[in-house]
């Protein structure tokens, strides 16, 4: 559904927008904002284009925090392409403030909007289709790391609080199995037994975080493949998208979800557990693009740590699927019943056989770190 006459003329006057409206589109991509491309014929005959979206307050209940978060770090990195010499209009996202200078405007009604100036002649991949779309992403999300690794990461409002904690995670799943609030429980006994039978394992990255050994960081936090821009003549990397969730956290939680989603070689919600494995192909693709792009701005220890990230975060969604599954899906959007538990089952798959291959993902990032001299 398009946006109208009123409500475009409304949101080009508060964001300051000039020019003769052209058209608008929306954006069906994401899951959670209300987005549009709005398009302007400016008087010298050229065109400007923006992408103006309506937050979801729903989910994203602290939307000011949210954008003073995005502010921050969009700012912080246009002085880095700068100094690079680089393309600020391109590398990063664009906030266009509204006429009372703020990043966002509230209208009559409390709807929360944003304005971005929109990245053309860009495109996003939905799916990874190889090994060098898989690097290409990797390259985009470490040079985000390392352009951020000086940043005060713990000045960042935690919008959403203990997203990556898995030990918290963890607490809230057995609370889940015990309440048995859908009478589900009793349907996956042995997949509740395979997450209780890892507990040593939830505590580890927090633990390391609290006694100094890894750093606080600038995290993502929803570190897919469609959240990258990629050039439409180049096919290489331009910047990273979708800033939402960033928040303070570990950049093993970044890599390790990148890794959860995008080295499977099955969809998420795939029913087969046959068509669903761990490809390490995939996960050497990425692990060289990511350390090459954030090179010695990653400590040893976090570049240790990299395969056991991976089976973290992967046990950390598939534990979310099934506690909201026996839950009676209240979090997660389904579209038939057992919808939670079949995505819980490729997740748990996956982090077994990520368990059964730890020593050659170790070796790959041996053999990786040597290649950069890490």
């Amino acid at each position: 559904m398009n946006l109208n006459t009123g409500k475009i003329s409304e949101l080009s006057k508060a964001f300051q927008i000039e020019g003769n409206n052209l058209n608008s589109e929306e954006i069906s991509d994401g899951h959670i904002n209300n987005t549009y491309r709005v398009d302007y014929a400016l008087n010298d005959g050229s065109t400007e284009k923006y992408l103006i979206q309506k937050l979801n307050t729903n989910v994203f209940r602290r939307p000011v925090e949210l954008m003073e978060n995005i502010v921050g770090v969009t700012e912080f990195i246009k002085k880095k392409i700068a100094v690079n010499n680089g393309n600020v209009k391109r590398e990063v996202l664009n906030i266009r403030r509204a006429e009372n200078g703020l990043p966002y405007y509230i209208d009559s009604e409390g709807g929360f909007w944003r304005c971005y100036d929109f990245i053309d002649g860009a495109h996003s991949i939905q799916t990874v289709e190889n090994a060098e779309n898989f690097r290409a992403s990797a390259v985009a999300f470490g040079t985000f790391q390392n352009m951020l690794s000086d940043y005060p990461a713990k000045t960042l409002h935690e919008t959403i609080p203990d997203f990556h904690n898995t030990l918290k995670r963890y607490g809230d799943f057995c609370e889940s199995v015990k309440s048995n609030k859908s009478c589900r429980a009793e349907n996956c006994p042995a997949e509740i037994e395979f997450i209780k039978s890892r507990e040593n394992i939830y505590g580890m990255l927090v633990k390391a975080c609290e006694e100094g050994r890894l750093p606080v960081r600038v995290t993502h936090n929803d570190t897919k493949l469609n959240n990258v821009l990629f050039d439409n003549e180049t096919d290489k990397a331009l910047c990273v998208v979708d800033l939402d969730t960033v928040m303070p956290g570990l950049s093993l939680y970044d890599f390790g979800d990148s890794i959860r989603f995008g080295a499977s070689t099955a969809a998420e919600d795939e029913k087969d557990l046959d068509k669903v494995h761990f490809c390490l192909e995939y996960f050497e693709a990425y692990t060289d693009g990511f350390l090459c792009a954030a090179g010695n701005s990653l400590t040893d220890e976090e570049m240790k740590n990299l395969p056991l990230a991976s089976i973290m975060m992967t046990l950390e969604c598939g534990m979310r699927f099934l506690a909201d599954y026996i839950d009676g899906d209240v979090y997660f959007k389904t579209d038939y019943p057992e919808h939670n538990l079949v995505r819980a089952h490729t997740q748990l798959k996956l982090a077994s056989e990520m368990e059964e291959q730890m020593n050659e993902m170790e070796e790959t990032v041996i053999k990786i770190r040597r290649k950069y001299s890490l």
